[in-house]
């Protein structure tokens, strides 16, 4: 992958994108493999080559949540460096994935000769910020199976591509995966893929969805209606 296709050094200068390839450290990890770890030091920037990285943070309860996957071309990890705080969450490797990383120093550095790398920050955190505030007012107003059915939409459309069988989500996929990216239990995650399997909303092969319905799928994850009181129950997965 050339430089300038990474979402954090768009629109730069060659002579830019070959100080950044000289400060660039390039590691392989295989699958499940960690990049770094909920609360280390924040002391480089990353982005991803290859493959694809699952991005987990974990409560004081032990619970864990998925925040985000990770697709070729993104940044990630970055933002702590700028705020001073350590690693809010583990990254993943789900699988064999190339990672490239910066140092602090040189990235201050050359935001400073090249400011279009902050403007270049600012504008992937507005989108992922608008990301994570439907993936709440989600939470917050669907039932399981909608969460659900956008939780595939949402990846299918950032990591999918169109086959004759449907649109292929490229990362790989675990059931576990799918129930902490949407907020709900294994069993639920489980039980709702399976029954879209049969319907043929989806099909499923070595690990990887393709949504082979979607505007069936959109149906299901716009339908909203009476959450279960306590209202928190659907932070641990409710059954509806």
């Amino acid at each position: 992958m050339n430089l300038n296709e990474l979402e954090l050094f768009r629109s730069l200068p060659a002579a830019a994108l070959e100080r950044l390839r000289g400060a660039m450290r390039v590691e392989a990890f295989v699958r499940e493999a960690i990049v770094f770890r909920q609360g280390d030091p924040a002391t480089r920037a990353y982005a991803l080559g290859a493959g694809s990285i699952r991005i987990v943070q974990t409560g004081r309860d032990g619970g864990s949540a998925i925040v985000r996957f990770i697709t070729a071309g993104e940044m990630f990890g970055t933002v702590p460096l700028f705020t001073r705080q350590r690693l809010p969450a583990t990254a993943f490797a789900c699988e064999e994935s190339r990672v490239l990383s910066w140092s602090e120093a040189d990235l201050r550095r050359m935001i400073d000769l090249y400011p279009a790398i902050a403007m270049n920050v600012i504008a992937v955190l507005g989108v992922r910020l608008a990301d994570m505030q439907e993936r709440v007012r989600d939470l917050a107003t669907h039932r399981a199976q909608s969460r659900i059915a956008g939780a595939v939409l949402r990846l299918a459309a950032r990591a999918g591509a169109d086959t004759a069988g449907g649109r292929a989500i490229g990362i790989p996929l675990r059931r576990k995966d799918v129930a902490e990216f949407s907020g709900t239990t294994l069993h639920t995650a489980s039980r709702t893929l399976a029954a879209w399997e049969k319907t043929g909303l989806l099909a499923s092969s070595s690990g990887h969805l393709t949504v082979r319905d979607r505007d069936g799928l959109r149906r299901i994850a716009e339908e909203s209606g009476p959450l279960p009181w306590p209202a928190c129950r659907k932070f641990r997965g409710d059954e509806g």
